[in-house]
C-alpha cells in the first residue's frame, strides 16, 4: 500500500526546540522574520505533540542539528514513504546538512533508504504530498527542475502518479497552498493551484491569505491540526464537517512555518 497522508498518522518525527532555533545570526540567510520567544516556543510546541499523542501517534523527538535554526522544520529533510525513506536535498542554502543528520536518525530506526537527490538538484519534503496513488510535488524556489526530475523518477519507479504545480512566489511549498485532509479530500488555494491538479480527489477550495493558507495537519478520521491565525481554512473545513484542533503556533509562523513543517510523518495508516 503507498503512503497516504490523509490515513490516520502512527509515528512521526518532530524536533523540539531547545537553543538553536533561538541561534539566529541572520534572519534572512536562515529565512526567518524574527527570533521566537523561548519559552512560549516550548509550550506550542509541547502542546502539538500532545496532541498528535492523545490521537494515537507515536512520537519521535530528535535533537536539534547544532547551528541550524530550522531543524525544528523536519518535514523538509526527507520523505518517508512505506518502503522506506528519501534523503532530500535543501533548496535553502542554510539548510544544507539538515538531510544527512535526518537520514541518520531514520537509519536509527531501522528504515531503509530508497534513494536520495544529488547535486545540483535541490527538494524539500513541504514540497511533495503523498496521496496514495499520487504523489504532488510542487516545483518552486526550494524545489528546483533537477531535483523535481530525480524524485519524480523513483516515486514512479514505486508506483505513484506523479502531479507537478508550480509553486509562484513569495509560497515556498506546496504544502503552504495545499494539504491532503483525508485519503481523498484536498484543501488549496484556489487561485494559486489548478483544479485539474486535484482530478479525483474531494476538493475544498479557499483564498489565499499567507504563507500558511492551505497548511494543516492530517491525523486521520476527519481531525485535523490547524494553526490558530489561520480562521480562514479553519471555518471552511468546519463548514465541511472536519473536526479542526486549533493550535497556537505564532513563534514557528515567525520563522516562515506552519503546522506540517514542525512533522516528518514516518507511518500513516489503520
Amino acid at each position: 500500500m503507498l503512503m497516504n497522508e490523509g490515513y490516520p498518522l502512527k509515528r512521526v518525527i518532530v524536533c523540539s526546540p531547545k537553543k538553536e532555533f533561538f541561534k539566529v545570526d541572520n534572519l534572512a540567510e536562515h529565512n526567518i522574520a524574527e527570533v521566537a520567544q523561548p519559552e512560549k516556543a516550548k509550550k506550542e510546541h509541547e502542546e502539538l505533540k500532545l496532541i498528535m499523542k492523545e490521537f494515537g501517534a507515536e512520537i519521535i523527538d530528535v535533537e536539534e542539528l547544532e547551528s541550524h535554526p530550522n531543524s525544528v522544520f523536519t518535514r523538509d529533510t526527507c520523505l518517508c514513504t512505506n518502503e522506506g525513506y528519501i534523503k532530500l536535498r535543501m533548496g535553502l542554502k542554510t539548510r544544507l546538512g539538515e538531510e544527512e543528520w535526518m537520514a541518520n536518525n531514520l537509519k536509527a530506526l531501522g528504515i531503509p533508504q530508497l534513494g536520495q537527490i544529488t547535486p545540483p538538484g535541490t527538494v524539500e519534503g513541504g514540497d511533495v504530498i503523498l496521496a496514495g496513488s499520487v504523489a504532488f510535488i510542487g516545483y518552486s524556489k526550494r524545489s528546483n527542475k533537477e531535483g523535481v526530475t530525480q524524485l519524480s523518477l523513483i516515486l514512479k519507479k514505486l508506483g505513484y502518479e506523479v502531479r507537478i504545480a508550480t509553486i509562484p512566489p513569495p509560497h515556498f511549498h506546496i504544502g503552504g497552498i495545499m494539504s491532503l485532509i483525508g485519503p481523498e479530500d484536498v484543501l488549496y488555494c484556489r487561485h494559486l493551484l489548478d483544479k485539474d491538479l486535484c482530478r479525483g480527489f474531494k476538493a475544498i477550495t479557499l483564498n489565499c491569505r499567507d504563507f500558511i493558507s492551505g497548511n494543516v495537519i492530517c491525523l486521520g478520521n476527519g481531525q485535523l491540526v490547524a494553526e490558530a491565525q489561520n480562521e480562514p481554512a479553519i471555518d471552511i473545513l468546519l463548514d465541511n464537517n472536519f473536526q479542526v484542533k486549533v493550535l497556537s503556533l505564532t513563534e514557528f509562523v515567525k520563522g516562515q512555518g506552519g503546522p506540517t513543517c514542525l512533522t516528518l510523518p514516518v507511518e500513516r495508516g489503520f
